[in-house]
């Protein structure tokens, strides 16, 4: 796992690795002069890359002379790719000999913005942006976690709980796009599954546009706790939640009437994509694509925080190590997470009006103590997001680090295509979940 996370460092701050088997940029382009996050990186420099210096291969030309192979562009602009996502891929006939998944398309410079901001009021907007597919609740409670551990602070127990209800719908958001976009991917289908999903997301859209405001990059979370309390008039919002709830598992069965007892789906994702355990964990994937090779680990229980601890519910995992298993566990997580949120909801109904305290009496400015360093993660909707801060004292981060989970899934991508037909790349890459916003930052 540490191949690409060492190239990203080498690419934006400049640091070698010795024995690298591959240390060349991963986000920019070979011919960017410099290192973007080192002190020294000259930022008035003009940067010109043309496509001859960047493209090595001719797209059609064998990679080797007297070589039967062909390479074949995948992207970066097409809809199977999840995003601005290239693919170059080694062929020998409809058989896949290698594939190299060139990222950076979407490069931001995420980091660099939170470390121009300040902790209490200018970082949080950003996270929303990493997963725009649903997950930005998710991303903003990694953030959240990473800063109130860093500067002591301690969240009130009501706002935990708002904050877990609020995450698990985020969670259903990421994976009804998920499952709609992976029928669109393998049995072409728009019509059906995937106007049903997004139909799904919309009654969730409803519910997180009434809590928190917004409807896709929310804001909601603050260091300490959330900006604001449960809409008025509060029963009729637990309520709209309830009816929500009760409706969930007929439209379930429809899904899965749609999708895993697909004969076309099944035949195209049972046995393909095969990543075992051992693979999987190689390359530190972690989510429903780690859970989908049979490895029992969710950060929601064995790294508790928020108010998971002290609710009943059981991670979800699949022995088949395939395409089929990892859509079979986006499926079956929808049905945890709405576990949750019936317990906060029963929770919250009952909690004491006088003890409602939505935020922690965080300072207006936090300056941690200098050279002081964290790292702290949550189960976000595509695995461990997690996040690395490095304090010098200032109100702004020295350094900001974002350990994005669809990057180290998507390192895996080769281990799981290779030796398959092209069909099998696409139900592979779709069956990984990548949003290429929370690969590149």
């Amino acid at each position: 796992t540490a191949d690409w996370h060492e190239r990203e460092a080498y690419d934006l701050i400049g640091i070698e690795y010795d024995d690298h088997p591959d240390l060349r940029r991963i986000l920019l382009p070979e011919t960017w002069q410099g290192h973007p996050l080192s002190l020294d990186y000259d930022e008035d420099r003009p940067q010109i890359v043309t496509l001859s210096e960047n493209e090595p291969v001719e797209p059609g030309a064998s990679t080797a002379t007297g070589s039967d192979t062909m390479l074949l562009n995948v992207g970066p602009h097409h809809p199977a790719t999840h995003g601005v996502l290239h693919l170059q891929v080694t062929l020998d006939g409809e058989d896949v000999l290698d594939v190299e998944p060139d990222i950076g398309y979407i490069h931001r410079c995420e980091e660099q913005m939170a470390q121009s901001g300040t902790y209490r009021h200018q970082i949080m907007p950003y996270p929303d942006r990493w997963d725009w597919g649903g997950g930005g609740l998710l991303n903003e409670w990694a953030y959240a976690r990473a800063a109130e551990d860093l500067a002591d602070v301690e969240v009130p127990e009501y706002a935990q709980v708002v904050r877990t209800m609020a995450a698990e719908f985020s969670r259903i958001l990421s994976h009804m796009l998920a499952m709609g976009a992976y029928a669109l991917d393998v049995i072409g289908d728009f019509t059906a599954t995937f106007m049903y999903a997004i139909q799904e997301r919309e009654r969730v859209q409803e519910v997180l546009e009434d809590l928190t405001g917004q409807r896709l990059m929310f804001n909601y979370f603050r260091l300490g706790g959330v900006v604001w309390d449960l809409p008025e008039p509060r029963e009729a919002f637990l309520s709209e939640i309830r009816e929500y709830l009760d409706g969930l598992p007929r439209r379930l069965e429809e899904y899965h009437d749609l999708l895993t007892r697909n004969e076309i789906i099944q035949l195209r994702t049972i046995d393909t994509g095969v990543l075992p355990p051992e693979v999987a964990k190689e390359y530190g994937c972690t989510g429903p694509v780690l859970r989908g090779s049979g490895v029992d680990y969710d950060l929601r229980r064995d790294d508790p925080y928020g108010y998971y601890d002290e609710l009943d519910w059981d991670v979800v995992t699949e022995d088949g190590c395939d395409n089929y298993s990892r859509l079979l566990v986006r499926m079956r997580e929808v049905e945890e997470s709405a576990r949750i949120i019936e317990q906060c909801v029963d929770l919250l109904e009952d909690w004491p009006e006088d003890e409602r305290n939505i935020q922690a009496n965080v300072p207006r400015t936090l300056r941690p103590d200098d050279d002081t360093e964290i790292y702290r993660a949550v189960e976000a909707a595509k695995g461990e997001l997690g996040i690395y801060i490095r304090s010098d004292g200032t109100d702004e981060p020295a350094r900001f680090k974002i350990r994005g989970p669809s990057f180290s899934n998507l390192q895996a991508l080769p281990e799981m295509a290779n030796g398959e037909s092209i069909p099998d790349l696409i139900a592979t890459l779709g069956s990984l979940d990548t949003i290429m916003g929370e690969v590149d930052r």
